[in-house]
């Protein structure tokens, strides 16, 4: 349930139809803004899981990613997916990350360095974690204080926590204080600093942006003016500060570049094959990121027809 690219109406239509067709699991980006303009939408990701939660059954729920840190409290992130898992009766994963200029700007608290974007995850994946095991929570931290907090609505299984990783030092913090990995690059080298780090065994989360068109220049087209931010690299992309700055940085972005990391077009073998990637550097689960919310109804009927069953067999 890609934010940025479709109304919440339509967001809970398509998590209903995916759930239809098969799918195993999703996953709901939390943006304030949109990368580009052309995306048009940025609803709320909480309100849109909680409705999406009551229109499915089985389908399993997940924030990919919700930073903890500026534009929301820990303390009431926690309460949010406890929440979500009493909702979804057990389906829902938090994943954390350590966020984007983009959408924690708007709170006016200012964007962190790197290093201390990961400190502050750190402490509030531990808040997080105390408030989930009960009782009252009161904490006095170097970037957060919590005073006589309590979830008085918990899980008995609280929701497990994703972390987002791109490099060693994430990894590590991923490794030790998540219950799953979370990137988006088919590299080995995370899967292994995870595994090095108390990772070992633990589910391990890829994403993989598609754009479905049985027109492969039109999906090649569409890919290039709502996704070719994506080829910037996380380490520039979490400072920008807003659309204008991603399109100025992605102005010189041909369409032949976008096609090297992005499977457009209906070719199966593409998908499976970008799929693969994941597969083959360790990862478990790859959520698949259909680029264009008007035309996610077509690729949920190609996916359920050709896509699903060419990835299972």
């Amino acid at each position: 349930m890609m934010t940025e690219q479709a109304g919440p109406q339509e967001l809970v239509e398509h998590v209903v139809r995916a759930e239809e067709v098969g799918f195993d699991f999703s996953v709901t980006s939390d943006h304030y803004f949109p990368w580009l303009d052309t995306q048009g939408h940025a609803p709320y990701a909480w309100s849109l899981l909680g409705a999406a939660a009551q229109a499915t059954s089985r389908i399993p729920l997940m924030t990919f990613v919700t930073c903890p840190t500026v534009r929301y409290h820990p303390a009431v992130v926690a309460q949010k997916a406890a929440t979500m898992q009493l909702l979804s009766g057990g389906r829902f994963r938090l994943g954390l990350g350590s966020g984007e200029n983009l959408n924690e700007h708007v709170v006016g608290a200012g964007w962190p360095a790197a290093h201390v974007r990961l400190e502050m995850l750190e402490e509030a994946i531990g808040i997080i974690r105390a408030l989930f095991e009960g009782g009252e929570v009161s904490h006095h931290g170097t970037h957060y204080d919590v005073e006589n907090a309590r979830l008085w609505d918990l899980p008995d299984t609280p929701p497990p926590i994703g972390v987002a990783a791109s490099g060693d030092r994430s990894c590590a913090l991923a490794g030790r204080l998540g219950d799953l990995l979370v990137a988006i690059e088919p590299k080995s080298e995370l899967v292994e600093a995870f595994d090095r780090h108390g990772g070992a065994g633990k589910p391990r989360v890829g994403q993989l942006p598609v754009c479905y068109d049985t027109d492969r220049e039109a999906a090649l087209a569409r890919a290039h003016e709502q996704f070719r931010w994506s080829v910037g690299g996380w380490a520039v992309n979490a400072e920008l500060p807003g659309p204008a700055g991603f399109a100025a940085a992605t102005q010189h972005v041909r369409p032949e570049d976008v096609a090297e990391t992005i499977p457009c077009g209906d070719d199966v073998d593409a998908v499976v094959k970008a799929v693969g990637q994941f597969a083959e550097a360790g990862f478990t689960e790859v959520a698949l990121v259909q680029v264009g919310g008007d035309r996610q109804g077509p690729f949920l009927d190609w996916a359920h027809k050709e896509l699903l069953p060419a990835l299972r067999s």
